[in-house]
Order: C-alpha cells, then sequence, then structure tokens
C-alpha cells in the first residue's frame, strides 16, 4: 500500500472530520450519547443512507463508539469515543465561528437565523 502523504496538518483532519454532515454528527454527539432516531431529527435534512456511511466511516476512523444492546428489537448508540473527545475545542470552536457569522450576517440584514434547542 501507498503511503499517503499530506502536505498540511489540516488535510488529515480533514480526511476524517470533512464533509457536510460529519462534523454536525460530531457537534451533536458532543452533547451525549445518541440513538440514530434521535440524529435524524437533530440533522433532519440529511438522508438516512447518508447518516449511516457518515457514522460507519466515523466509526472506522475511532472518532465515535457503536454500541448494541442486545434486546428486541436492538437498540443501537454512539457516541464519541475517547479519540474523538479529542477534538473537542474544534467541534466547540466550530460552532462558535458559525454562531458569530450567523450573528454577523444577520445585523448585515441577511435572512439567516440560528435555531438553537439549549446546546
Amino acid at each position: 500500500m501507498d503511503k499517503k502523504i499530506y502536505n498540511i496538518g489540516v488535510e488529515a483532519t480533514m480526511d476524517v472530520i470533512g464533509g457536510k454532515w460529519k462534523p454536525i454528527i460530531l457537534c451533536n454527539l458532543r452533547h451525549g450519547v445518541m440513538r440514530p432516531g434521535e440524529m435524524k431529527r437533530k440533522i433532519p435534512n440529511i438522508s438516512q443512507k447518508v447518516l449511516t456511511q457518515q457514522l460507519r466511516e466515523l466509526e472506522r476512523d475511532g472518532i465515535i463508539v457503536r454500541t448494541v444492546y442486545q434486546e428486541v428489537p436492538p437498540r443501537v448508540e454512539y457516541s464519541l469515543s475517547e479519540y474523538g473527545n479529542t477534538l473537542g475545542d474544534i467541534l466547540d470552536r466550530l460552532c462558535a465561528w458559525g454562531e458569530m457569522h450567523v450573528n454577523k450576517l444577520s445585523a448585515e440584514g441577511a435572512p439567516v437565523a440560528l435555531h438553537c434547542d439549549g446546546h
């Protein structure tokens, strides 16, 4: 297998958490364990297929943990792994910057709003 070469550290970061949905999934998991249905409600614009794919990739990369409970019907929960928790500062800063940006746009008269539910 050829060695993967990154030209700057952020490339490696984006390899793991890049894209439209992964940071949103991770920010939601920062607040605690979630079942797939809860996640889908928190991220209504993501399709079930994409959510499942993104969760699998994050699990493969060791960022989240998938726990299956042997119940009928089986219950599945996702949480940040210990390694995933090391992204905490990055995720907090992304969220804070996004809030600042929405406030800036709103102050400039743009038709934007941030729906917050206490997070």
